[in-house]
């Protein structure tokens, strides 16, 4: 399924702060912690912790997060399905790391190991 122009605007205007608060519930539910989520968040992004807050308090949008961020090196190692997607697949650069952060969040909630989460490279 490939997303259509309309679905990537979409995504690009989503505030990250109002998505946010779903991932911590999200993790927490599972037995997982905010640290661990934000240990996820910075290996794919580059945010530290302030600079994640800083960034939900300016209620910045997907856009604006993921063309300022430093993407992991590794990050095209996230393959698979999410949200109905298959993430090899997508070409907008937005919509594409948006679920790369996706399917890293959902793998923390399903209980994977953080050395395969961060596509660690042995």
């Amino acid at each position: 399924m490939s997303t259509t122009s309309h679905h990537d605007e979409r995504v690009a205007n989503m505030k990250f702060s109002s998505v946010y608060p779903h991932y911590v519930t999200k993790v927490e539910k599972k037995g997982r912690t905010i640290d661990e989520l934000h240990q996820v968040i910075e290996w794919l992004t580059g945010y530290d912790q302030n600079t994640l807050e800083d960034l939900i308090k300016k209620e910045v949008t997907y856009k604006t997060f993921f063309d300022d961020c430093t993407l992991h090196p590794n990050a095209h190692l996230i393959k698979g399905v999410i949200c109905g997607y298959r993430i090899e697949d997508i070409e907008n650069e937005v919509t594409k790391r948006c679920r790369y952060l996706d399917k890293l969040i959902d793998e923390l909630a399903r209980g994977r190991k953080m050395e395969k989460i961060l596509r660690t490279v042995k």
